[in-house]
């Protein structure tokens, strides 16, 4: 099992979202996120005052997977946070880790049967 996690830009979740659900894989967690790499921020004018801004606002997609979903839910991201005409710094990052256990609450199942 696989532990995908994903940092997007925000406009792109829905898009993500279907890409996912076109893999077949349609369980996964979001929350917001700031941060920065190569952005580095932006300026912004507030109310008559330059501002710089250093963290900006992502999304952050946790998705567990079995081990053969993995590489499709990767290509699912790839394809549908790149911005188009070939991506641009800030379409974001994937983090693949390794699971080591899956447990349902409700259940107790684990494993695979969990995710």
């Amino acid at each position: 099992m696989k532990l995908i996690i994903a940092i997007i830009q925000p406009h792109r979740l829905e898009e993500v979202r279907n890409a996912l659900n076109r893999h077949e894989i349609y369980r996964l967690t979001v929350s917001d996120a700031q941060g920065y790499g190569q952005q580095k921020g932006y300026r912004e004018v507030f109310r008559g005052r330059e501002v710089f801004i250093h963290l900006v606002k992502k999304v952050r997609l946790e998705i567990a997977v079995p081990d053969e979903l993995a590489e499709n839910a990767i290509a699912a991201l790839i394809e549908s946070a790149r911005t188009e005409g070939g991506g641009k710094i800030g379409d974001g990052k994937i983090f693949v880790i390794p699971m080591e256990e899956c447990i349902r609450i409700r259940t107790g199942e684990r494993g695979e049967e969990a995710i």
